[in-house]
């Protein structure tokens, strides 16, 4: 395997990681890093260079692909700078803060022959792969109904950091929109979109000006539906994604750790994650961070846990052999063409209209702006 030669636009919490993971694959070198604050420390542990201006990074004759991993709002900026040079990408979620970005960004990559990943994580879990195994096997029937909810109660912060300021990271929905993205891959695009929220318990200085509960209510084709919940709001942590069908139903509990398949037969259990020494990592962190799990945030400086390293260390593999002529299967094509990048925010869109014009949105709404 030749080289491939990476650079890493943001190298806070989640970037160093994916920058040292990605750097233990055969053939991968990360050859330079550009962040205006974290550049030059984690330049020095990857023994490689760092970059002060983008369009000097890009141009670089041993930059081949980038990781994109700086805060939301600078996505767009990195995306564009490097399909101006050529570079093919890697977007961590979520991809952009409106559909009119996200949509620019596929479309000047792929007008440019370019590889576009979008880095929606959670399609490569355990539990997630697994569940899309079962629903393919007709193991549930149809699917009818989604249900996911990813929320806790946050204490105020020591910092207001960029992630709690809603033009930076989107807020709940758009930052954690992993959820969405997944109930997306099972049932497509949603025709219309419902939400409902506020922020109703953390205002004042010591916090962000985010929402902290939201409720979400989609509608798909063929009466189908899906219910999601976010924020910061509820002292009853729950993290799930529920899965109804005609004959069973599917539950992934993030908070406690376990998957579940319910059918006329009786209930059969699956790892959420690759072993269970990490689903018992994951239950860990959920019950003793100081933090609620289910709204963590990682900080420059810390390394993300084991069950999320062995999950990455899968996306980025994945990333790499696709740089390597390794062509997208099924189950991860929508990664790589443009569909999840364009659906999930597309659909964050409309909810997020919904909350402003206190109305149902259609999704042809904002895909034809």
């Amino acid at each position: 395997m030749s080289k491939t030669g990476y650079a890493v636009v943001g190298v806070g919490y989640f970037g160093a990681e994916l920058a040292r993971i990605m750097k233990q694959n055969q053939g991968a070198e990360i050859v330079a890093v550009y962040d205006p604050n974290n550049a030059e420390i984690i330049a020095k542990e990857l023994d490689c260079d760092f970059e002060t201006d983008l369009d000097t990074l890009f141009s670089r004759e041993d930059v081949d692909a980038v990781i994109v991993a700086s805060p939301n709002y600078l996505h767009k900026e990195a995306v564009l700078k490097a399909a101006e040079h050529d570079v093919h990408v890697f977007c961590e979620k979520p991809i952009a803060l409106s559909f009119e970005d996200c949509d620019e960004m596929v479309r000047v990559c792929d007008d440019k022959g370019l590889i576009f990943m979008a880095g929606h994580v959670m399609n490569f879990f355990n539990g997630v792969r697994t569940a899309k195994k079962l629903i393919e096997e007709g193991k549930i029937g149809e699917v009818l109904y989604c249900h996911s909810a990813r929320n806790g109660w946050e204490e105020p912060q020591k910092e207001v950091i960029w992630k709690k300021i809603r033009s930076k990271s989107g807020g709940h929905l758009y930052h954690h929109i992993h959820e969405l993205d997944c109930i997306q891959f099972i049932l497509g695009d949603p025709l219309t979109a419902t939400m409902t929220g506020g922020n109703v318990a953390h205002q004042g200085e010591e916090f962000g000006d985010e929402d902290d509960m939201l409720f979400i209510n989609l509608e798909f084709e063929d009466n189908k539906f899906a219910i999601l919940e976010y924020g910061s709001a509820f002292r009853w942590t729950e993290h799930y994604l529920l899965i109804q069908g005609t004959l069973g139903a599917i539950k992934i509990d993030m908070n406690n750790v376990a998957m579940t398949l319910k059918t006329e037969e009786g209930e059969e259990k699956f790892l959420v994650h690759e072993t269970q020494e990490e689903d018992d990592n994951r239950t860990a962190i959920y019950r003793g961070t100081d933090m609620d799990g289910a709204i963590q945030y990682g900080q420059p400086g810390k390394t993300p846990p084991m069950w999320l390293h062995s999950i990455m260390k899968k996306e980025m593999l994945y990333f790499h052999n696709i740089m390597n002529g390794e062509a997208p299967d099924k189950e991860f094509e929508n990664l790589l063409n443009g569909k999840a990048a364009r659906s999930s925010i597309a659909t964050a869109d409309a909810c997020t209209l919904s909350l402003k014009e206190d109305r149902k949105v259609k999704l042809s709404e904002i895909r034809r702006k």
